[in-house]
């Protein structure tokens, strides 16, 4: 049962949206976190383990300026931690919710950046009031994609205000008075002495989105520089892969000839699926391709350079062909 779960999440992470991987990196930390939370209270007598706080700590972003210093990372690990079931779960409904409205007008490839952004400043937002507004001193640190989400949630309601969304109870509601009540629930959030830092953050990330449409519409795409990046991490990542891969590969080798190779060669080839491939013709033009083939040429595809690269065309035909 687990093994056909786990199958079921790489598949959806290998061949869904950018919504879809996000939720799923989120929802996996949290289990994770969890399952450590679990072992160190059960291994601490069912009180709160030291060690479990610093694990926190660690990923978390901090108010005290020394610990940004030492632990950078968590300026993008935060973003993706959470502990409470509510906590994630609302903010996984509103960034599939409102990331899906973001993939389908802007594209895909602009998802993740919007989210990263807007973390960020959500994150920077926070440092700068729990230092100089909240006095919060050494002792504080924040977690969750409140902020990340909040970006995604102004810039769709910027962007298509007038698109409705069905709510439970509410029935049909424009997105403009959904981003307004998520506003001003942080406006006055801010007031009081419950998560005043965190709705500091949602405010700062949601700042940020509301840029990010507009600098988009003036023709500045802020994703560009950030998907850049990512690219050249990957390339990165992926070089040392070939690398490894051609040193196991070195030393003596041994060929061998198949004497059947002429008999071989008369025969049509196979696809994986094991049939074998026509050579049918569009009269004078390049071979046309069977179903299976096209799938084995776009699978491919992805294989090698990452399903990113795939045209609009061939993710509708892929996507078809996951249904038969």
């Amino acid at each position: 049962m687990f093994r056909s779960i786990w199958e079921d999440i790489k598949r959806e992470f290998s061949y869904g949206n950018m919504v879809t991987r996000l939720v799923i990196i989120n929802v996996m930390v949290f289990i994770a976190v969890n399952l450590v939370w679990v072992v160190l209270q059960i291994g601490n007598g069912y009180k709160t383990s030291p060690f479990y706080t610093e694990f926190l700590s660690f990923f978390a972003m901090s108010s005290y300026w020394l610990d940004v210093l030492i632990h950078p990372w968590a300026l993008i690990t935060s973003m993706f931690l959470h502990e409470g079931f509510f906590h994630i779960l609302f903010n996984m409904l509103l960034l599939y919710w409102f990331g899906r409205i973001i993939g389908d007008l802007l594209g895909d490839h602009r998802v993740l950046p919007l989210y990263l952004l807007a973390g960020l400043a959500g994150n920077v937002v926070y440092f700068i009031t729990a230092n100089l507004i909240l006095n919060y001193g050494s002792g504080s640190i924040a977690y969750g994609a409140s902020g990340a989400v909040m970006g995604v949630v102004i810039a769709a309601a910027v962007l298509a205000p007038e698109m409705e969304m069905r709510l439970l109870l509410l029935g049909n509601v424009k997105l403009k008075y959904i981003a307004a009540g998520l506003l001003l629930i942080d406006i006055i959030g801010i007031g009081g002495m419950n998560n005043t830092g965190g709705h500091f953050a949602h405010l700062g990330g949601a700042a940020f989105g509301w840029f990010f449409i507009r600098r988009l519409q003036s023709g500045d795409d802020l994703s560009a520089p950030v998907n850049n990046f990512l690219h050249k991490i990957r390339e990165f990542f992926r070089g040392l892969g070939q690398d490894r891969g051609q040193k196991k590969g070195r030393g003596p080798r041994v060929a061998y000839r198949n004497p059947n190779n002429k008999a071989q060669a008369n025969k049509p080839p196979q696809n994986r699926f094991g049939r074998r491939k026509s050579n049918r013709t569009k009269g004078k033009g390049s071979p046309e391709l069977s179903h299976e083939e096209r799938v084995d040429a776009i699978l491919e595809k992805i294989k090698e350079s990452g399903d990113e690269n795939l045209t609009e065309e061939e993710k509708k035909f892929l996507f078809n062909a996951s249904k038969k």
